[in-house]
C-alpha cells in the first residue's frame, strides 16, 4: 500500500476551511481513480508536548506509489489538486511513502 499525507497549517478561519474542506474538497477528492481509503484526524492535532500548528491531517490511500501518480494525472486528481488552493491559504504539506507491516 501507498500513502498520501495532507498536512494543512492552521486557518485564519477554521470554520470556513471545514466548511469547504468537507462540502467541496472531499466530494471532488473521493473521485479520485484508484483512491482505496480516504481519513482526516478526528478532533485536534497535537503532539506529545501539546497542540500542533496543524488544523487537519488527511490520509489517503492507494495500492502503490505508481497508482498515486497515476491518480494525480487523472483529470480528477488534477481538479483535487488545484482545489487546495482555494482554501489551504495558510499552507499545506503533501507526503507520499509506501508502507510495508512491521
Amino acid at each position: 500500500m501507498a500513502k498520501l499525507v495532507v498536512i494543512y497549517n492552521q486557518p485564519a478561519d477554521p470554520a470556513a476551511f471545514d466548511a469547504y474542506y468537507f462540502n467541496k474538497h472531499v466530494p471532488l477528492a473521493k473521485t479520485i481513480p484508484g483512491l482505496r481509503a480516504y481519513e482526516v484526524n478526528a478532533g485536534p492535532v497535537a503532539t506529545p508536548a501539546g497542540p500542533a500548528p496543524y488544523h487537519l491531517i488527511a490520509t489517503l490511500t492507494f495500492d502503490d506509489m505508481a497508482a498515486i501518480g497515476a491518480a494525480f494525472a487523472s483529470k480528477e486528481g488534477q481538479a483535487a489538486a488545484a482545489d487546495v488552493g482555494n482554501f489551504a491559504q495558510a499552507g499545506v504539506q503533501m507526503l507520499m511513502f509506501e508502507t510495508r507491516q512491521v
